[in-house]
């Protein structure tokens, strides 16, 4: 059980939400990215996001599919479904489901007046009227001392260190980026930038010393 939630967690880190970096836009305002998810080099998945704008509100969804498999047995089985609803740079709505090996949790979250109303499936929470979840696809979630784990509901605290600059290869070639670490409970991550503030690249390190990496397609 141990190895199954050291899994989630360092999943976790990546899937809670969002993303930037190579994009498509469309007249409608709308862009999607895809990230393979690697395991020690070894491909176990994808991470899929789309972003919407629509007036006034910023639309995310993200969808996650993870698959790791030991001897041909599949070991750790994830799935995770997300979407929400941005506006002036705050959460305004949250709708996640997630699958870890068979378990379920789901996180819901509306703004109420002045607060924000986080229900993690066993109880509410009143948290600050302006709420970010882990918002790669924004680099101002770095500057912020909490974030919300859209996996579990809990309102974390989280340390950023700017690590300077690093090259690092994006689809073959070799661009410049900003690093930076991020420590939370159970968790560390490291990721990169571009010089135009679009998210690059995402690293966590599982049990064992396993790395788990996003890496653009």
């Amino acid at each position: 059980m141990g190895r199954i939630q050291a899994f989630c967690w360092s999943f976790f880190a990546v899937s809670i939400l969002v993303l930037p970096v190579t994009t498509s836009a469309s007249a409608t305002n709308s862009q999607s990215w895809d990230f393979s998810v690697l395991l020690d080099g070894d491909k176990i998945g994808y991470h899929r996001f789309e972003l919407t704008d629509t007036g006034d509100e910023r639309r995310v969804t993200s969808e996650a599919k993870f698959d790791v498999r030991v001897f041909f047995i599949n070991a750790f089985r994830y799935r995770h479904e997300n979407t929400e609803i941005w506006s002036d740079g705050c959460l305004r709505k949250i709708d996640a489901r997630t699958q870890a090996n068979g378990k379920k949790r789901a996180v819901s979250g509306t703004q109420v007046q002045d607060e924000f109303i986080v229900d993690d499936g066993s109880e509410k929470n009143a948290l600050s009227d302006c709420v970010m979840t882990f918002a790669y696809w924004d680099p101002d979630f770095l500057q912020q001392p909490k974030l919300l784990n859209s996996q579990s509901g809990e309102y974390i605290d989280v340390e950023v260190e700017p690590l300077g600059s690093e090259p690092i290869t994006v689809r073959g070639e070799e661009v410049a980026a900003s690093a930076y670490r991020l420590t939370a409970e159970k968790m560390q991550l490291k990721l990169w930038y571009s010089t135009e503030n679009e998210w690059l690249a995402l690293e966590s390190v599982a049990k064992g010393g396993r790395i788990i990496r996003y890496e653009l397609t």
